[in-house]
């Protein structure tokens, strides 16, 4: 059983409801916060998982992606989640933006002093999707989809491989798609988990694929103006594991869009009705 969670902020938005709670994690020993964006539509409603990236928290997609349209006309939810524990002062924590505080790259670490709070994994894939079962029956849990953006598109490619039959749909938005081979990566794969590239591989989206992981077929837009496009994203590393694999996906080059949140924002339509055509029954 879980404690009640606080709500932080309520909103109308498109008809519906755009929400922020607050509970109280055992997965990361602190609090965690979520957003979350019923739809008008009655009954409980199928439910799309928006993953943020790197600096983000819960925020910057309910305030610039423009999902919430989309979910309302569609009758999705839409579960926000913040994008790493917060308050822990943890040495190095804040050194970098890539790393650390809201760049928790959505595992579960395994080294000193991540381990012991960076268990982001485990409250997204066991212990926030519990307590929305027992406090929020306005969702419909037996039906689940996940996308993301940038980390956090790395974040939805990586659980749908590593959790099949939890989700019916995955996308992304330039994602992080070969995290063991790009700066970005490499350098937090190393302070998580050490030097063990078996652990790197089992978080890696591309290595996921090359070592026989499956996943619903993947769908994919980026921008060819990104500027992290070949050095920290790697799409084109996904694409061929994905061919060699069988895996289907779907990689859509945005001419001239870059990587921030007006790209989000002009692709978040269909990326909401990709998980509609696989969620609404």
């Amino acid at each position: 059983m879980f404690a009640e969670p606080t709500l932080l902020e309520r909103h109308p938005c498109f008809g519906g409801v755009q929400e922020v709670w607050e509970h109280a994690s055992k997965a990361t020993g602190t609090p965690m916060r979520f957003a979350l964006f019923t739809p008008p539509k009655p009954g409980p409603r199928p439910t799309l998982w928006f993953l943020s990236g790197l600096t983000c928290s819960e925020q910057n997609v309910i305030t610039k992606g423009g999902l919430q349209q989309h979910a309302a006309r569609l009758g999705l939810a839409l579960v926000c989640p913040d994008t790493s524990p917060r308050g822990l002062n943890l040495p190095g924590e804040a050194d970098r933006w890539d790393f650390g505080l809201a760049a928790s790259y959505y595992l579960d670490a395994t080294q000193s002093p991540w381990s012991d709070h960076y268990r982001m994994e485990r409250w997204l894939i066991h212990e926030l999707p519990a307590l929305l079962a027992q406090h929020f029956p306005r969702l419909d849990l037996g039906r689940q989809s996940v996308t993301g953006h940038s980390m956090g598109g790395h974040g939805a490619l990586v659980l749908a491989l590593r959790h099949p039959g939890r989700f019916r749909s995955v996308s992304a938005i330039a994602p992080i798609c070969h995290p063991s081979a790009c700066p970005w990566g490499e350098y937090a794969f190393t302070q998580f988990f050490g030097f063990d590239r078996a652990l790197w591989a089992a978080h890696d989206a591309t290595a996921l694929v090359r070592g026989g992981a499956k996943a619903p077929p993947l769908f994919i837009d980026q921008g060819d103006a990104d500027p992290f496009l070949e050095t920290q994203l790697r799409p084109e590393d996904l694409r061929a594991a994905c061919a060699e694999a069988g895996q289907l996906l779907t990689l859509r080059s945005w001419p001239g869009y870059d990587h921030g949140y007006y790209f989000v924002a002009t692709v978040a339509g269909d990326h909401v009705e990709h998980a509609a055509a696989a969620l609404v029954d």
